[in-house]
């Protein structure tokens, strides 16, 4: 999108902590921050990444223009270092897990090695890009997951909230679905786009059948009438059929009939008898209204008669949860690794630089995740993060790590992927997590530990905070 390339695109503590780290000469030091998320939404088994291509597509034109620098002189910003953001580009490193991967909490799943200030920068364009498109993407899988093999099209741009209607058409496709409504989505990123009638084209018209005849004729491809205006089986159905049948006598077929709603169950199981029954048992059934996962496995186990469905609103907002908790922590500065303290175990941070290790069982599943410092070999044992006393050992284990190299010096070193590949891997990825990972209710929890050499750092981190208190 217009303008979220990293540079205003971000809170205003980021630019002010960028001033003082350059009023005191320390914006050029080495630093490493890592992008993590502490807990899986929807009471899920897993979280689907993406978003890091629209973040690497920010950082190739982070640069601040001339009337953003003038904004900024507005806020109260010194010369001297708007001048230095003038010729400010990124230059750092970035490692990421492959969009479009399966991970847990607490593990890595970008860091960020650079000077501060570029690192600083960047970190809320990243969270608001990563946090948003791995929420939606693993809400869209969960509804893949029940839907089977039936297309699924995301119909929510008029419910999203904004611009977010974009990022959530691109992270749908990535959680499984197939299409969207959203027409500049399909522009931008390639989407097969699709969409119906609303009911005020219906009630435009003087009658349903007139309504319906004027659409079929307009655009008789792929034509899809949408049924419960007035009355989806006395009205709706049998004016469509007619329609169908006149389209059958030009040489044309019909696509579809809609349903938005009453009983979706029992509506698409009485319009599919009477479909088949009049010699139309290729027209689809589409349904929509308020569906998310839960309404499409109920509709699955009462074997309703519905071909495609069209999720919305529960789909682009998240809903019930709205936000992925992913945070952006600071763990390596001026060549000393970093620890935040907390109270709450669970907020202590994981120090230093770091690799994932992800580990597979026998029969090439995965199995089991370890957080490992960057020197470190995979490790043959792993501590719980904040649980020392469980330990899980990995001696002879495959594994592979999981964070790769994507941006050196600045300059990006990955290729860069299409939507339909990332939405592949997903897949794939999926497929090789074992099924108590994905079950709908209460799935099992995916083993993440870390390595004893780190826990090791981190306790004597917290040792020397202590003590100076």
């Amino acid at each position: 999108m217009e303008g979220l390339n990293g540079n205003l695109y971000t809170d205003l503590y980021q630019l002010s902590m960028g001033q003082a780290y350059f009023d005191k000469g320390q914006h050029e030091k080495e630093a490493s921050f890592d992008y993590f998320f502490r807990k899986i939404p929807f009471e899920n088994g897993y979280v689907i990444t993406a978003g890091l291509e629209e973040v690497l597509e920010s950082l190739q034109d982070f640069h601040f223009r001339p009337e953003e620098l003038e904004y900024l002189s507005s806020l109260g910003f010194k010369k001297e270092y708007l001048n230095f953001l003038k010729g400010l580009r990124f230059s750092g490193d970035i490692y990421a897990v492959p969009e479009g991967s399966v991970v847990f909490p607490y593990e890595p799943v970008i860091k960020v090695v650079g000077p501060m200030v570029e690192a600083q920068l960047i970190e809320t364009m990243l969270l608001n890009q990563m946090n948003f498109q791995s929420l939606i993407a693993t809400k869209a899988a969960r509804i893949r997951l029940v839907s089977g093999d039936r297309p699924l099209a995301e119909f929510g741009m008029r419910r999203a909230q904004g611009w977010g209607a974009m990022q959530a058409s691109r992270a749908a496709v990535i959680g499984g679905f197939d299409s969207t409504s959203n027409v500049l989505a399909g522009q931008k990123y390639g989407i097969p786009v699709t969409g119906t009638m609303a009911h005020s084209y219906i009630q435009s018209h003087d009658d349903e059948l007139t309504a319906f005849r004027n659409f079929a004729e307009t655009r008789p491809e792929n034509c899809v009438l949408l049924i419960d205006t007035y009355n989806t089986l006395r009205s709706g159905l049998p004016n469509a059929i007619t329609v169908a049948r006149e389209m059958r006598e030009r040489g044309q077929e019909l696509a579809g009939i809609r349903l938005d709603s009453g009983d979706l169950a029992y509506l698409s199981k009485e319009a599919r008898k009477t479909l088949d029954n009049e010699g139309f048992s290729n027209v689809k059934i589409v349904a929509s209204n308020q569906l998310d996962e839960g309404v499409i496995k109920s509709l699955q186990e009462q074997n309703a008669a519905i071909d495609i469905y069209g999720v919305g609103t529960n789909l682009v907002v998240g809903k019930p949860n709205s936000a992925l908790d992913g945070v952006y922590k600071l763990a390596f500065a001026d060549g000393s690794p970093r620890l935040k303290i907390s109270e709450n175990i669970q907020k202590l941070t994981l120090p230093g630089m770091k690799q994932v290790w992800r580990y597979m069982d026998n029969n090439g599943k995965y199995l089991a995740d370890a957080i490992a410092l960057d020197e470190e070999e995979a490790p043959e044992l792993m501590v719980h993060p904040y649980e020392p006393d469980k330990s899980m050992s990995l001696k002879g284990k495959d594994s592979f790590r999981l964070l790769e190299q994507v941006v050196r010096k600045g300059e990006r070193i990955s290729e860069k992927r299409s939507l339909e590949n990332i939405k592949t891997s997903a897949k794939e990825n999926l497929s090789r997590l074992p099924v108590e990972h994905k079950r709908f209710n209460y799935p099992h929890i995916y083993k993440v530990g870390i390595s004893e050499q780190l826990l090791d750092l981190r306790q004597s981190l917290k040792n020397k905070s202590t003590a100076k208190l």
